[in-house]
């Protein structure tokens, strides 16, 4: 594994995460359209669970941990009584419910306010790296997993072909916000200790991988990066920004699926199912 130290203190770290603030008008008109986008790009991770969905019978909910603004979730296209979303934000929260129309509540899964065998799917996208020790997120989901429940979970693949070529500029170590990096057989080590096993793997995010490659050759224009670097701009340089961004990762499309192909890809995610009792970290 790759371990960032020393690590930042937790208030040290909030700094580096992008303020709940309003945007400006015209940003909030970009932003919409860029919701747009994401939804679109959220096809491959909502067909993943729902394949995953399929397989466990019975009409428990789905619980999204760092569900953001719950756009993952309405993609899905469940009964809202089946969809939850968990998130360290109560700005996000609160847009999942009102402009998404999930419920989300705020706060982390050790301590969510869940009965045990509640879920029949937990997803976390893009969570372990944040976090001081990924197990005890692992060991909360064996909890409240129903009966043959699944969990998906998707990690920056530290033997992706991006980090061995770009090294430290490589933008999926997102120092100092990620501070573990995984590759395959940590990850599964990581679940198996746990009581899981491993049943189905992708190693290709249309939304994740070539937004990756665009943020690690030119950061500036990525959306992502300049929310997070509170980057002042008006409206034509908003707007030339994002279109050589899109324009970017159309060229960046093709590298990163070749990466997923000869297994190398920048993400790789994770189905798994309970085989057994979990064991106690203790």
């Amino acid at each position: 594994m790759v371990r960032l130290y020393p690590r930042p203190d937790s208030a040290e770290l909030r700094r580096f995460y992008p303020p709940e603030e309003p945007a400006p008008a015209h940003l909030a008109i970009q932003n919409w359209w860029m919701r747009l986008l994401r939804r679109c790009l959220l096809g491959d991770h909502a067909r993943f669970a729902r394949r995953a969905l399929d397989e466990v019978p019975g009409t428990h909910p789905v619980l999204d941990v760092n569900c953001g603004t719950g756009l993952f979730l309405r993609a899905l296209n469940l009964p809202q009584n089946r969809l939850v979303g968990l998130d360290f934000s109560v700005g996000m929260a609160s847009i999942a419910w009102a402009h998404n129309a999930v419920p989300a509540a705020c706060g982390a899964l050790s301590s969510a306010p869940f009965p045990a065998g509640t879920f029949a799917l937990i997803t976390m996208f893009q969570v372990l790296e944040h976090l001081y020790d990924p197990s005890v997120y692992i060991q909360a989901a064996s909890q409240l997993l129903c009966p043959d429940g699944r969990l998906i979970v998707q990690v920056p693949n530290a033997s992706s072909w991006q980090f061995l070529l770009l090294g430290e500029h490589w933008s999926g170590l997102d120092i100092p916000r990620h501070l573990l990096l995984f590759r395959e057989v940590d990850l599964r080590n990581l679940l198996d200790f746990f009581g899981f096993e491993v049943i189905r793997k992708k190693r290709f995010s249309l939304r994740d991988d070539p937004a990756l490659l665009v943020k690690s050759l030119a950061p500036g224009v990525s959306p992502d990066v300049r929310r997070w670097r509170r980057s002042d701009e008006n409206r034509v340089a908003a707007l030339l920004k994002n279109a050589l961004f899109g324009l970017f990762w159309l060229f960046a499309l093709p590298i990163a699926a070749l990466e997923s192909a000869c297994r190398g890809g920048a993400t790789l995610t994770l189905e798994a199912r309970l085989k057994r009792v979990p064991a106690d970290p203790s």
